[in-house]
């Protein structure tokens, strides 16, 4: 019995997984708002009926894959603010993780920058939600930086903001970089990396120089 049970549990996770990746594949050229559970379905090999068994509509396939956008990207963040001190270690890794991330993961990036102000609200509040709550992650890791252990908690967000809304645009720059040829799409990133390097490296200096509560 209990193997019978395991099996149809990895049947079914099969199914979901095909499902979410017929539904990226097809976001790849349009918005969720343009997508029919019928395309879904199709293009993941499976039956109409077999979608409502998973997900209850199309909107809640879109929040999962929010989820599955940004949960890792969320993990190697943390790991580098976490295990780096160092203000140019700090800016390194993370924009070698971005780039990594959007070569890895182009479509899952592709489907964030095309929904996060797209037209389908609540996918549209899952990606600010996520945003949000890394937002919050990462001012706790900045606050627990000798740089700026005294800071506010309104000046650590507002800190956190900045990264985070760095990391999205920088996400996108890669995104938009060409592919191919190879030694063109080498040179873009390298191109992108420099910049986003130049502009962490500024926000980096605004920080040491920022006053604290007790002096503004």
């Amino acid at each position: 019995m209990s193997h019978t049970v395991g099996v149809r549990a990895a049947q079914k996770e099969q199914s979901r997984r095909a499902l979410l990746d017929a539904g990226l594949r097809l976001l790849e050229h349009q918005n969720l708002s343009g997508l029919g559970v019928r395309e879904v379905t199709r293009e993941a090999g499976l039956s109409p009926a077999g979608f409502y068994r998973h997900f209850r509509d199309l909107d809640e396939l879109g929040v999962v894959l929010v989820t599955e956008s940004l949960q890792s990207l969320h993990l190697m963040i943390r790991t580098i603010l976490a295990g780096q001190s160092e203000a140019n270690e700090l800016i390194d890794g993370t924009i070698a993780v971005i780039a990594r991330h959007v070569r890895e993961h182009r479509s899952h990036i592709r489907f964030l920058a095309r929904e996060r102000h797209g037209g389908v609200r609540p996918v549209r509040e899952a990606i600010a939600a996520e945003l949000a709550t890394f937002t919050e992650e990462t001012a706790a890791a900045l606050g627990g930086q000798p740089q700026s252990a005294d800071w506010s908690r309104a000046d650590l967000r507002m800190l956190a903001g900045l990264y985070v809304e760095h990391l999205v645009a920088t996400a996108a720059a890669f995104l938009e970089a060409p592919t191919e040829p190879p030694a063109a799409a080498r040179a873009a990133e390298r191109r992108i990396a420099a910049l986003a390097r130049d502009q962490l490296r500024l926000i980096s200096l605004g920080r040491r120089h920022w006053p604290t509560a007790p002096q503004r």
